[in-house]
């Protein structure tokens, strides 16, 4: 008689660095982390300025580093985690010194904007599989950071919605061609409006995103299309893909959260309610699902789905974006520092939602375009297309 007994194997903790914990991605990722105590242990904390928030977060959760880049804040936090015997670091060069810290397996990077792209860097070349929620690293960057994904055999797992999709449809099709990729849009809360309308909106109704709850630059960017337009040029990274193969379609419902269309005409969508969570979750443990209590789909809830063109003569930085990716070289950098400034500028009634398209395409058009550039080139692209931007923005007649 055979007496072996069943044995579960316990996989080994998962030690996980969050760049940017005090975010939408960030407070989520740490939901999941606390909900599998035996699966994550964070290991490294990042803020901008939210001090109040990352202590918070520090006493719960006990990471060995905490990094505030406002170092004005930062006796404040050692002050009040010495208690912990955790490391306090200060200012956005600490962020790379982070993203490099040995204990940890995986680093989230959570962080908004082009700021995630040294930190990144820094990651990959400790070895750290990147669990990206930074679509701008990609943006800025793409061909440099792939190149150094696979010299390091470093994991590049997307947290985005529409990329995990995509993701986890490709999962066991390693063999298979791609024909087409289908990027979800939910049409944002001006779905089917006209620029009349949006030469006059303002940043509260652009803040109320009819499905998702996320932090005020994402949302501003989903309300302009232009976060769409920043995950076409991710996906072209993350997929290895030309840019006539990514197409965005607007399913208001947010329920496909993408389509991949292979060669033979077959099509495979991932689908799920509205939940950060969810993508966050895979890309810490993959390959290994885990249970949850998330919301489930209920198809009654849902009895249609629709679906339209994206307006990209309406919502002109989705075009943009596709422009830009075209080109290639520095110009999605152009694209993506010339936004930073305009969404902030919105963000103070600086400037209206239509003229931020403005702004962004005289970037484009002005600043000097590299072909093909090295990392000084982007630094120096990202810069000089700041100070432009802000320029207009300045001279703007809002």
């Amino acid at each position: 008689m055979n007496n072996i007994k069943n044995i579960t194997i316990q996989q080994p903790v998962k030690h996980i660095t969050i760049l940017g914990s005090t975010g939408s991605i960030g407070t989520q990722a740490l939901e999941v982390i606390r909900d599998n105590p035996a699966i994550f242990k964070v290991s490294v904390l990042s803020a901008l300025k939210n001090s109040e928030l990352l202590i918070q977060q520090a006493r719960e959760f006990k990471p060995e580093v905490v990094v505030i880049c406002d170092e004005s804040q930062y006796s404040y936090v050692k002050e009040a985690l010495s208690p912990l015997n955790i490391k306090v670091l200060a200012g956005e060069a600490a962020l790379s010194e982070a993203a490099a810290y040995p204990q940890g397996d995986i680093v989230l990077t959570a962080l908004m904007g082009s700021v995630g792209l040294k930190p990144t860097i820094e990651a990959i070349k400790a070895g750290k599989n990147i669990a990206l929620a930074n679509k701008e690293t990609l943006v800025v960057a793409g061909e440099l950071i792939t190149k150094l994904a696979i010299e390091h055999n470093v994991k590049i797992l997307p947290v985005d919605s529409e990329h995990s999709a995509i993701f986890q449809c490709l999962v066991g099709e390693a063999q298979n061609e791609i024909e087409k990729i289908y990027l979800t849009a939910s049409g944002g809360p001006f779905l089917g409006r006209d620029k009349h309308f949006l030469s006059a909106v303002r940043k509260e109704q652009a803040l109320k995103h009819p499905n998702w709850v996320m932090g005020a630059k994402i949302t501003i960017d989903s309300a302009s299309l232009m976060n769409k337009g920043l995950e076409v040029i991710e996906a072209k990274w993350l997929f290895d893909l030309d840019v006539d193969q990514i197409d965005v379609i607007v399913h208001p419902q947010s329920i496909i959260h993408s389509i991949v269309q292979f060669t033979d005409g077959s099509m495979k969508a991932q689908m799920g309610v509205p939940d950060m969570k969810l993508p966050i979750q895979y890309a810490l443990n993959y390959p290994d699902r885990l249970k949850n209590n998330f919301k489930r789909f209920n198809f009654l809830d849902y009895p249609n789905f629709s679906f339209l063109k994206a307006d990209m003569e309406t919502f002109r930085n989705l075009d943009l974006a596709f422009e830009s990716l075209r080109k290639g070289g520095n110009m999605p950098c152009i694209l993506n520092a010339a936004n930073e400034v305009v969404v902030e500028a919105f963000l103070k009634d600086k400037i209206g939602f239509l003229q931020m398209s403005d702004v962004i395409e005289s970037c484009m058009n002005d600043i000097k375009f590299i072909g093909k550039p090295q990392l000084t080139d982007y630094l120096e692209t990202d810069k000089h297309s700041r100070i432009l931007a802000a320029e207009l923005v300045t001279k703007s007649t809002f």
